[in-house]
């Protein structure tokens, strides 16, 4: 049986990325994005808006972009696979689940200048953080993108 675990979403930070090191070293993001779905109202017509609040691991050099580039508020492209986390709850001893994206890539969108509220220029704006752009030169191809997830233990939050 085929499985295909992807998730492509388009939103705005809720919260400046949390940037925390594991004890060897590794860098996790943790940061929160909400994406906003609108429609109308067959029966009434009426525009209705529904926000989705997803959270969002990301692990290594890019965590540490978001972390250094990304402020609450600002637009966001991810790219990332679903990840069910559950655990006991200690106060009511019921099991408990949250469902989230852990990053694989993502692209900074569009910013207008200032808008950030500082009133300085629009922080740069990578193309992607996915593959190197092909050089003309024979080489090896690059190896494929590591997957760096620290040991649950590791994790600092």
């Amino acid at each position: 049986m085929a499985n295909y675990n992807k998730v492509i979403l388009i939103g705005n930070l809720t919260r400046d990325p949390e940037l925390r090191y594991t004890p060897k070293g590794t860098a996790i993001a943790k940061l929160g994005i909400a994406v906003n779905r609108t429609w109308r109202d067959a029966n009434t017509g009426e525009q209705k808006e529904e926000t989705t609040f997803v959270d969002v691991d990301a692990f290594g050099k890019q965590a540490e972009t978001l972390g250094q580039y990304m402020k609450k508020g600002r637009p966001l492209m991810i790219e990332g696979r679903l990840k069910l986390d559950t655990w006991d709850d200690k106060q009511t001893n019921q099991k408990r689940s949250k469902l989230g994206v852990v990053l694989e890539a993502f692209q900074f969108l569009d910013f207008r200048s200032g808008d950030d509220g500082s009133g300085g220029p629009p922080r740069p704006r990578p193309a992607s953080t996915t593959a190197p752009a092909p050089s003309n030169q024979a080489s090896t191809p690059p190896p494929p993108a590591e997957e760096v997830q620290p040991a649950e233990d590791d994790v600092p939050f």
